[in-house]
């Protein structure tokens, strides 16, 4: 079988395309602007078609548009300003909201549109173009995800790291996929400073989709949430061009062989980013010579080659290289009585690089749509990533107590030496990766007969199959030496110790079955209610551990019609089971268990979705969403977190929950200018099995026993803003506000972490980054400056970006310092200071 595999994926080398094949529904509401009223009677018709449909009596009306094309939906009535609004391409079976408020003929009102941007259950939809200009300081698609999606921080790693956490999930615990394919990052990474570009390219991208938690069954094995990614099918040439000081970007895109009938065979994209992060790192407490250099290559190219069949094909090349050669450090804390600095002095450098390449092909079937609404898609895919640490480094510290008394003529001076010594670590780690599949999916749509002409139903039926083999190559050589006021850590008479030593090598290859069902039902009777219910199962098989999973899934969406307020409410569970990857496997000591079980959960979210207007001349959109949830967690592999490198127990050592409430609000503070809000509470907490834990409070001299304790995601309250502005007579001047806030993550003691556990936290995390935007050209300008200089683009924008506004200094980690009487500091380890950054983005 594997020779027949490794033939197989030969021929289909490389990634991706997105189809189906059906229909997709748009729905909405249509309203008199001045008077709230429903509008009946008005024409909703797809421009260039036949396919027409009238509002009823409530203003509601229901049209069904060709999945996977760009359509452009029009919406006229006597005595009302005829409209109409373009939609991007959406997937069978989804659904959309698109609602619209007329203006009669002699008002002097615009007529207002609103999209929906829900399209399956708990599924938030966004386009991005709004978020190119957001200021980032890693350029990554995932910075975005704390401002616009439900329940997500960037967690240990701030801004220096795209990785994310959801709902007091990892960062191992979230599913990205790119038009059907599952993406996989780099697993040595340790620090943010580290991380390089991730997979996604905003530049490339059509829409996202994002569920914080009770995802459909067709989504794959994870405990945390879904990224689902679409990338464009552009019909004519566009480009781009950005560059900054912290690298630069470019991208083409483009159609060819249109033929008589104007359709299009051969669609492409091709983009090229580089990074480099050289100025931010200069602002950290250890002071060297960074030289970090991230770049990739990403090609999607899809060929029709009929009406029927269509082949695409994806392929990406990422390196990360990042050099550093420390030379100092000092870093102070303590409080106004008493004040501790850590100053250090390094020789030696680290050298990593992490190599990742990933290909895939799809061939998909969609045949007359009108007469057989299936379709059928088949994928393979092939994925590799070379990981190299290599570390060698000396410092040499001293812990100082510094006088604070500013009456004192020694203020500011070293008055006591609390520890000295010297810290060597050396790091020869190598990782390879190799992963390869093929998948085969599909779906049916099945109308039911209407019992009158108000009422439809369907069920859309999705399965799929598939197959991966994973192939594991490890390589651990690492160890690190403390010396205390000249003696070695740990101290023994007889000889001289290491305080760590890891040495072995693993190898593990298995294969991994997958397979789901899911059925969609949808029910809508004007003037009632819409509902869609979907249903599924998922199960899993891997050889490794001969571990079958089996997983239901639903999801309920309610939508009532016969009121004038545009509300729906969701309810969603089922169980989701991890099975562990190589990671979750290798335990603290570097052994890695082959029997390791799945990572298991019940999850239960229920919230509502609430559009509405705010003004009548000129009325403002928005969107309120809420949603709690509940999720019972067990058979969990502890860990502990080191910046943005997880270290796992490497057992099945631990039960938890986590319970919480997310809130967000985003619209049109400004016309035309889309802003979001994102509030989250939560409580993440863990057991772990046979540890009786303990906590003492301030001022109590005996600790209780507890029965849990906190996650290390546990993090209680977490706000992120993005706001736009513009000046009221010009719109050619924006402001983008960027402002993040959220209470600190805990942490244990180094070694000794699990009866008392996770008992301290880092201080809060706050920031704000701000960015000053100018249209430097704009071709709706071409007829008034016909001789501009940069009449050759569409579109020119200079950005002046502000990272840390207000300069705080916010944690990171510790660096933990041990002195020969056993005791132990927390040197906090802070993130990057302020920085000016100027970008350019340049449109074609």
């Amino acid at each position: 079988m594997q020779r027949f595999f490794t033939l197989l994926v030969g021929v289909l080398f490389s990634v991706a395309m997105y189809a189906q094949a059906g229909k997709a529904v748009v729905t909405g509401l249509i309203l008199d602007i001045e008077s709230k009223a429903p509008v009946e009677l008005v024409t909703i018709y797809i421009e260039g078609t036949n396919t027409a449909v009238e509002s009823a009596a409530n203003g509601r009306y229901r049209i069904e548009v060709p999945a996977n094309q760009e359509v452009t939906i029009a919406f006229t009535r006597i005595g009302y300003k005829e409209t109409s609004t373009k939609l991007s391409a959406m997937p069978a079976q989804s659904t959309r909201q698109v609602d619209v408020s007329l203006a009669p003929v002699d008002s002097d009102i615009e007529v207002v549109v609103r999209e929906s941007k829900i399209e399956d259950a708990g599924m938030v939809r966004e386009d991005v173009s709004q978020l190119k200009l957001l200021p980032t300081t890693t350029g990554n698609l995932e910075s975005a995800l704390p401002h616009i999606a439900l329940g997500v921080s960037s967690g240990s790693g701030g801004e220096l790291s795209s990785q994310y956490n959801v709902r007091g999930g990892n960062y191992d615990e979230n599913l990205v996929y790119v038009n059907d394919f599952e993406i996989y990052r780099p697993q040595l990474i340790r620090a943010g400073q580290q991380e390089g570009l991730t997979f996604p390219n905003i530049d490339l991208i059509r829409d996202l989709s994002f569920s914080s938690g009770g995802f459909d069954a067709k989504y794959g094995d994870k405990l945390s949430s879904v990224l689902d990614v679409k990338y464009k099918r552009p019909d004519s040439t566009r480009a781009s061009v950005g560059m900054s000081f912290l690298g630069g970007s470019a991208h083409i895109e483009g159609s060819m062989n249109a033929g008589k009938d104007g359709y299009r065979k051969l669609r492409y994209l091709l983009g090229a980013r580089y990074k480099t992060t050289r100025y931010l790192l200069g602002t950290l407490d250890v002071q060297g010579e960074y030289v970090p250099n991230f770049a990739d290559v990403q090609a999607y190219v899809t060929y029709d080659l009929s009406h029927s069949w269509q082949l695409g094909l994806m392929g990406n090349y990422n390196s990360s290289v990042y050099r550093f050669k420390p030379e100092t450090r000092s870093t102070a804390l303590g409080l106004i009585n008493f004040a501790l600095q850590l100053f250090s002095v390094f020789e030696g450098q680290e050298v990593d690089d992490f190599t990742t390449s990933m290909g895939g092909l799809s061939l998909t079937y969609i045949p007359d749509r009108d007469r057989n609404p299936y379709y059928l898609k088949f994928l393979g895919s092939t994925f590799r990533s070379d990981e190299n640490e290599r570390i060698d480094i000396i410092g040499d510290y001293s812990l100082r107590e510094i006088e604070t008394s500013l009456g004192s003529e020694e203020f500011g001076e070293v008055l006591s030496e609390l520890g000295t010594g010297t810290q060597h670590q050396y790091v020869r780690n190598f990782l390879d990766i190799r992963i390869t599949n093929i998948e085969h999916k599909g779906g049916v749509e099945l109308q039911l007969d209407p019992s009158n002409d108000e009422t439809s139903a369907s069920h859309f039926l999705q399965w799929s199959v598939k197959y991966q083999q994973e192939n594991f190559d490890d390589r651990i050589n690492e160890w690190e030496r403390l010396d205390s006021a000249g003696y070695s850590l740990p101290y023994d008479t007889n000889e001289v110790r290491l305080f760590n030593v890891l040495k072995t090598r693993n190898d593990a290859s298995s294969n991994r079955f997958s397979a789901y069902l899911q059925d969609t039902y949808t029910w809508r009777k004007e003037s009632v209610a819409e509902i869609k219910l979907s249903a599924g199962v998922r199960a899993s098989y891997w050889d490794l551990n001969e571990e079958l999973i089996i997983s239901p899934r639903a999801q309920l969406l309610f939508k009532p019609l016969a009121s004038k307020r545009d509300v729906s409410y969701r309810l969603a569970g089922g169980l989701y089971f991890q099975p562990p990857f190589y990671r979750e496997m290798r335990a603290f000591d570097g052994t890695v268990n082959t029997n390791l079980k799945s990572q298991k959960s019940f999850h239960i979210v229920g919230g509502m979705t609430f559009d509405f207007n705010i003004g009548k001349s000129n009325p403002k959109k928005f969107r309120f969403i809420a949603e709690a949830y509940y999720k019972r967690l067990w058979d969990l592999v502890s860990y502990e977190i080191e910046n943005v490198r997880i270290r796992y127990s490497g057992q099945n050592d631990a039960t938890g929950y986590v319970a919480g409430v997310d809130f967000r609000i985003n619209g049109e503070f400004v016309p035309g200018a889309e802003s979001w809000i994102n509030l989250s509470f939560l409580k993440a907490k863990e057991k772990l099995d046979g540890v009786q834990h303990l906590k003492r409070e301030v001022g109590q001299s005996e600790a209780t026993p507890v029965d849990y304790v906190s996650r290390p995601t546990d993090q209680f309250m977490t706000m992120s803003m993005f706001f736009q502005d513009y000046l009221r007579r010009n719109k050619d001047f924006k402001m983008h506000l960027n402002f993040t806030v959220g209470t600190g993550l805990p942490f244990g003691l180094l070694g000794n972490n699990e009866v008392y556990r996770n008992t301290y936290r880092f201080s809060p995390y706050h920031r704000v980054d701000i960015g000053f935007s100018v249209a430097l050209w704009n071709e709706e300008n071409r007829s008034k400056k016909p001789r501009h200089p940069l009449r050759f683009s569409r579109s020119t924008w200079l950005s002046l970006e502000v990272f840390n506004l207000l300069q705080v200094q916010n944690q990171a980690g510790n660096t933990w310092i041990k002195t020969i009487l056993n005791q132990q500091y927390a040197i906090p380890t802070y993130l990057t200071s302020r920085r000016i950054n100027l970008r350019m983005r340049m449109e074609f």
